[in-house]
């Protein structure tokens, strides 16, 4: 019988049941779901287990299997990040645990009429076409499921994403889960032990060579840096008059917009302005150029927002600094305004992508902005807005990131996924987060400053950011890599079909 169009061959090197990798791959995916419970190495170890048993089992058991352990995987997400389950979270768990079982399901079937690299590389290309599609397509942007986030605290391995962009880390997982197979299934082969020994020196390569970029590029170096002020709020007051992240769905009912702008409102509105007025006047006084808030930092009526951001540009003139206002207008608006420090609006900005079922406001379709200060080009994304690498994919110096997270997703959000965004476009990132962590970063992904902001109280982080960005060339070419494998799946899916009809 031809090799190729046989089935795939069975563990040969262990006794191993099926259902005993099915278990480990299960556990695996407990500590690889891109939540606060992530190990590094559970991801890379998940998709080996389930490709073996997805090989030694019969088709139809093999993907029933895998698609559970997926669909498991997402609900340790939902769970560890205390996101609620509603008909919506549900349909894009199914979705999302679905596309991630493709790669597997694709090579069950169409793996086994294929050999050499082909067989090899189908898995790989097919999982970073997932991962792109969930992206570009889905409203979850990549906050959920992508394997770079699992490895979001090994800078070395991560410097790989400056030039491929974040699918790349989802490639090497899928090639080091077929080849490991390959390995297992035929341990005498040459050619599998070829196989391995490339995989192992191209993947020591890449860590070698983010090893250098980061030893080559110390902090030291960053001659040319820029203070800049993160504030938040009190939180207490804040959360007391906050509407805006309520479980109210749109359109708003008249009582909610009623309530919202009750005159007991409205004063609680007025003094966190006041509030935070005062902390940009004391950063600015401690030498802050750059004054950053959290995400709807002000909340206020849309009667009261003219007012409001007059006093923001009078603030702004009188201290001589750039300061992004976050101001929430409940049920209407989230977008952030900088003035500079002659008291002009530079930009208004609003939120892209507001977080599917939790947060009423509409959905809004406007380009990042950028602005040259003397400090550096200057750029602003709002929260879940991160979460999108293309939206991220600007040409800039420094991006401001102001946030509002939940304490059970905000770490990993903000030390696993957003600052993917500053290594793979080569510009220092700063995320004021109330009600979580806020962080800095440099260009290569470094933690310049962090400050957990769930006790009560103001908050305040002060940081000297890099004031210019490192070109990269995921930042030039964008997601060619992601297309390139694209193209590849396209390519292997017509060669497995051509080969079974001559076969």
């Amino acid at each position: 019988m031809n090799r190729t169009t046989a089935e795939p061959t069975r563990l040969r090197s262990s006794r191993t049941s099926p259902w005993a990798w099915l278990l480990a791959g299960c556990a695996a995916a407990v500590f690889a779901a891109g939540s606060r419970w992530d190990i590094p190495l559970a991801a890379w170890l998940l998709p080996i287990c389930l490709l073996r048993f997805s090989r030694a089992s019969s088709p139809a058991l093999a993907l029933l299997g895998v698609l559970a352990v997926c669909l498991v995987q997402i609900g340790i997400y939902l769970v560890a990040s205390a996101v609620p389950f509603n008909a919506m979270t549900i349909a894009l768990g199914l979705t999302v645990g679905t596309v991630y079982a493709a790669p597997f399901a694709l090579d069950r079937t169409l793996g086994v009429r294929l050999s050499g690299a082909a067989r090899i590389l189908l898995f790989p290309v097919a999982a970073v076409a997932g991962e792109f599609a969930i992206g570009a397509v889905l409203p979850l942007g990549t906050a959920v499921g992508m394997r770079a986030i699992t490895q979001g605290e090994e800078l070395a391995l991560l410097q790989v994403i400056s030039v491929a962009g974040p699918y790349a880390v989802a490639f090497l997982i899928g090639c080091a889960a077929t080849i490991a197979n390959r390995l297992l299934e035929e341990p005498d082969s040459r050619s599998a032990r070829r196989w391995g020994v490339a995989f192992l020196t191209t993947l020591a390569v890449i860590v070698a060579a983010g090893q250098a970029r980061l030893a080559f590029n110390p902090p030291s170096t960053n001659t040319s840096t820029v203070k800049i002020a993160a504030i938040t709020p009190d939180r207490d007051l804040r959360i007391a008059a906050s509407d805006l992240l309520s479980g109210e769905s749109l359109p708003a009912s008249a009582e909610a917009v009623a309530r919202v702008s009750t005159p007991e409102m409205r004063a609680r509105y007025v003094l966190i302005a006041d509030q935070l007025l005062d902390d940009t006047r004391r950063a600015a006084r401690a030498g802050a150029k750059i004054v950053a808030w959290s995400e709807t930092a002000a909340p206020s009526t849309q009667a009261d927002k003219g007012a409001l951001l007059a006093r923001v540009a009078q603030v702004a003139r009188s201290e001589g600094v750039y300061v992004n206002a976050a101001i929430g207008v409940p049920f209407e608006r989230n977008e952030v305004f900088l003035f500079g420090p002659d008291g002009r609006q530079l930009w208004r900005y609003r939120k892209n992508h507001p977080v599917p079922g939790m947060e009423p406001v509409a959905p809004f379709n406007n380009p990042v902005p950028v602005v040259s200060t003397p400090y550096g080009r200057l750029a602003s994304l709002i929260c879940f807005d991160g979460d999108f690498p293309d939206l991220a994919r600007v040409e800039a110096d420094i991006l401001l990131t102001p946030s509002w997270d939940w304490p059970e997703v905000s770490y990993a959000h903000t030390m696993r996924m957003v600052r993917l965004r500053g290594i793979e476009n080569g510009y220092s990132l700063i995320r004021p987060v109330f009600n979580g962590t806020a962080a800095a970063f440099d260009p290569f992904g470094r933690t310049l400053a962090m400050k957990e902001t769930l006790s009560g109280g103001r908050h305040v982080m002060i940081v000297d950011l890099p004031a210019r960005s490192v070109p990269t060339v995921y930042g030039r070419a964008g997601d060619l890599f992601a297309w390139m494998c694209v193209a590849g799946l396209l390519a292997l899916t017509v060669l497995g079909v051509l080969h079974r009809r001559r076969a």
